[in-house]
């Protein structure tokens, strides 16, 4: 089985400090009120400014903090560490902080950006001998009120298999709500329950062009963390040909045809989570052929180097 261990993390080490605070090129999520909205990157966000968008940059955070408790002997620790005092100060959250309070924001980063910024201040936390974790709870405390706004007026789930999906949104953010905000907790595994709890027989149609995530197997991990002993029965009957491999396409890593393309490269990351939910839902068995067709491609082409060793590292966490 394929696993985590100390070259390879230091690979993906290395990987994510070359984009987190490279500022260009750049994707804004902003919507214009007028020219004085305009700024660059650094001046929007100065610690997410780098990685090509937002997002993709708190989750590469999210893996140099990772890498760096899980291996701390490594060589690429001490740059880790002077990025991220650098990084996590009052001031610089301040300035994320009050970017929240614009107008027109409500959708900033909504849901994909939301989770990551909850599991990276999750992380941060686990490092008691630096006061990142302290530092961001701030900016996670306006994401989980916007969570809880969020969940209370979301009529219909979105089951995209990109940035829109609730439930890989929901898998991120439980983790930080069970230890920092019970009453969000109790309220992601409620909402859980009511979407997809009579989901019966998936078809599984996907993938889709541009996916990177699995909506049938992200939901079926979104239910094992809220349903407890009841999964067992409910995952019965949402995948009851499993043993027969079916349906097929959820055993059949993606065709990847051009990683120059941003969106097409979103394949490889389709191989990695589908990878990370077979491992979580335990069945390595049908993961392995997912990392061995993605893993050699963390890097070559920024249009995956910016984010897919995240991904890949959420899978190798998994056989741990």
């Amino acid at each position: 089985m394929v696993a985590l261990n100390s070259a390879t993390a230091a690979n993906m080490a290395s990987i994510a400090l070359g984009h987190v605070a490279r500022e260009y090129p750049q994707k804004l999520d902003q919507v214009l009120l007028s020219d004085g909205d305009l700024a660059p990157p650094r001046d929007l966000h100065p610690i997410f400014f780098g990685s090509f968008d937002w997002h993709s940059c708190v989750h590469g955070w999210w893996s140099l903090l990772t890498l760096r408790r899980l291996f701390p002997e490594m060589a690429e620790g001490v740059e880790i560490e002077q990025l991220a005092d650098a990084s996590f100060t009052p001031e610089k959250v301040a300035v994320e902080r009050a970017y929240l309070d614009r107008p027109m924001t409500a959708g900033f980063e909504r849901p994909y950006g939301w989770g990551w910024l909850l599991t990276l201040h999750l992380e941060a936390t686990r490092h008691s001998d630096r006061n990142w974790g302290r530092e961001l709870e701030p900016l996670a405390r306006a994401f989980a009120d916007r969570f809880r706004h969020y969940l209370q007026i979301l009529t219909y789930p979105i089951r995209a298999g990109t940035h829109f999906n609730t439930a890989f949104a929901l898998v991120l953010a439980l983790e930080w709500a069970e230890r920092f905000d019970r009453g969000l907790a109790e309220l992601i595994a409620a909402r859980a329950k009511h979407w997809f709890s009579d989901d019966r027989d998936c078809q599984a149609w996907e993938p889709s062009g541009d996916d990177f995530l699995s909506p049938t197997l992200i939901e079926a991990l979104l239910m094992k963390r809220v349903l407890g002993e009841q999964f067992e029965s409910w995952f019965a009957d949402f995948l009851p040909r499993i043993d027969e491999k079916q349906p097929a396409t959820l055993f059949t890593p993606p065709t990847v045809s051009d990683r120059h393309d941003g969106k097409i490269a979103h394949l490889d990351g389709l191989s990695l989570s589908r990878a990370w939910c077979w491992r979580e839902l335990g069945y390595p068995q049908y993961a392995e052929n997912h990392l061995e067709a993605a893993l050699p491609h963390l890097s070559g082409d920024y249009m995956g180097e910016h984010w897919l060793q995240s991904f890949a590292l959420l899978a190798l966490l998994s056989g741990t």
